[in-house]
């Protein structure tokens, strides 16, 4: 690394905790978690796009472009397909309601109950994403410059929980809009780079990618175990979209601190727009990398020697990039060129986008993380724990921060094991994200759908899905975002068709439709009157 580079990252990080020192001033509890519910659309809608992109996808999407097939691409399809359920159901039932959080709704559909599994399930998923998340862009920055990945993973979550801490959600959703364009900047200066090196027209980039090669778009095939088949990338990602984006109190949190419902709604398709910008950025990247290593085979070599497996006997030079791929080493293409060829300055930008893409993950997570464990469970279930006074009881929730954020940084340092980027990704979000979404689905449209039903299909779901994904390590991971949310959806209908609690036959069921007939209740989450800190 240049000292250019030294100087672009520590002026990124000097940004990001100088954001939390200034927001961190005269915190109240609702400014600490809502932002005092006062957030613009572009502010809710780029952060919303910079949190749930995460550095998995930073790192998953040229890494499958360079490694598999572009299928992958049909993501985009499924979250725009999803988006009106989120943004004509979700939003404003939340708002109408005046939810805390996303499982409050839970509690005034179905029971106490349901909504501390609900939020619990949230907690261990969300925990999960952030130590894979975190795992996957840290791997990358490691080898670009040529530190400890422990090291980088320990720093970067030291200074996310600093600036979560001080500044709050404010803070946060700041530091996610100067990540989205530090990365999208990132983005189009790579590409950029990769055609100048190459010395290739985009015509014969692309001819190189595609050429004696089939299905690379789509694949049909229906087969549990094919790698990014477009029926397990279609129907997972719909649902693993619509449960980010309508299920998850990392989306929620930002639609709550929203001005109004229309701010929220115009926010959401802020993040769309984004997502149609940056996906097919990072897509084209993977595609650039392919046509540049069928040119510079050589520099791949150190990839394949530097690994764990031994370099095949008789390995030609045009067999090299095959020999990467088939070793599952495709994550590794991108740091290698930017080593290479990044000049000084642009390797600490692009550092800094993974940096950002890494604390994007942290911040948001570890903030509504503590939001769910305080409103969902100490709130709820021990409310005289609250202290009365405003000050001690924000010092008491940076604290929890702290300790969350702790526990996620230290996991990261162990999810390599679980394979590939892709795999960690949904290998630790699948076996939750599926059921959680199933249980608001059954409250939202299904009248019959009882507490007894959302509460054990939800469990049995998640329970069932971690045993079949334990037991059949060959099966695409986005299949069990369908497994899941179906196991779900079957055990939780036919259990609420056998067991209905007198509690849920004397009222009528919260579902949209009886929302929407209703009136906004007042906001009274937070209090008018809390003190700060």
């Amino acid at each position: 690394m240049h000292p250019l580079d030294h100087i672009v990252v520590a002026v990124y990080l000097l940004v990001t905790l100088g954001l939390g020192v200034y927001f961190g001033r005269h915190q109240s509890r609702r400014e600490f978690f809502a932002a005092g519910g006062s957030m613009g659309w572009m502010v809710v809608g780029l952060s919303v796009m910079a949190t749930l992109f995460s550095s998995n996808s930073f790192v998953m999407y040229p890494s499958a472009a360079f490694g598999s097939s572009l299928r992958v691409g049909l993501a985009l399809v499924a979250f725009t397909a999803m988006s009106p359920l989120v943004v004509w159901v979700f939003i404003p039932v939340y708002s109408r309601l005046a939810c805390s959080t996303a499982y409050d709704y839970l509690e005034k559909r179905f029971h106490v109950s349901v909504r501390c599994l609900a939020s619990g399930l949230f907690i261990l998923l969300r925990i999960g994403w952030m130590a894979s998340a975190t795992y996957a862009a840290s791997f990358v920055i490691a080898s670009i410059a040529e530190i400890p990945q422990v090291a980088v993973i320990l720093s970067l979550g030291v200074v996310a929980i600093a600036y979560t801490m001080m500044g709050g959600l404010r803070a946060v959703m700041w530091t996610d809009v100067i990540q989205f364009f530090i990365f999208a900047t990132t983005i189009l200066l790579a590409l950029g780079l990769l055609v100048s090196r190459s010395g290739l027209g985009i015509g014969e980039i692309t001819t190189t990618y595609f050429e004696g090669r089939s299905n690379l778009m789509f694949d049909f095939t229906p087969s549990m175990a094919l790698n990014f088949g477009s029926w397990a990338i279609l129907i997972g990602s719909f649902l693993e979209a619509l449960s980010a984006f309508g299920a998850d109190q990392v989306a929620v949190q930002r639609y709550i601190s929203a001005r109004s419902v229309r701010t929220s709604q115009i926010g959401f398709g802020i993040n769309l727009l984004g997502m149609w910008i940056v996906i097919p950025g990072l897509l084209a990247i993977g595609v650039g990398l392919f046509a540049y290593y069928e040119h510079h085979p050589q520099e791949l070599l150190p990839i394949l020697e530097q690994s764990k497996l031994a370099v095949p006997d008789g390995i030609t030079l045009d067999q090299v990039g095959a020999a990467v791929r088939s070793a599952n080493l495709s994550d590794k293409a991108l740091p290698q060129f930017v080593r290479l060829h990044f000049p000084p300055g642009m390797v600490g930008l692009f550092l800094a986008a993974l940096m950002a893409a890494v604390m994007s993950s942290i911040d948001s997570g570890i903030h509504s993380v503590t939001t769910a464990v305080i409103i969902d469970f100490r709130d709820r279930l021990r409310p005289a724990w609250r202290p009365q006074d405003g000050a001690r009881d924000v010092t008491l929730i940076r604290c929890l921060v702290v300790i969350i954020g702790g526990l996620s940084i230290t996991l990261a340092c162990f999810v390599g094991e679980l394979g590939g980027v892709f795999e960690i990704a949904k290998k630790t979000t699948a076996a939750f994200g599926g059921p959680l979404l199933a249980v608001f689905i059954l409250a939202l449209f299904f009248r019959r759908a009882s507490t007894p039903g959302a509460f054990i299909g939800a469990l049995l779901g998640a329970a069932t899905t971690m045993l079949l994904m334990k037991r059949n390590g060959d099966w695409f991971s986005m299949w069990f975002w369908p497994i899941g949310f179906g196991l779900t959806m079957i055990i939780g209908l036919l259990t609420s068709l056998v067991w209905q609690i007198e509690r849920d036959r004397q009222r009528t069921p919260l579902t949209f439709w009886e929302v929407m007939r209703r009136d906004a209740e007042p906001d009274t989450t937070y209090g008018a009157s809390d003190e700060v800190s």
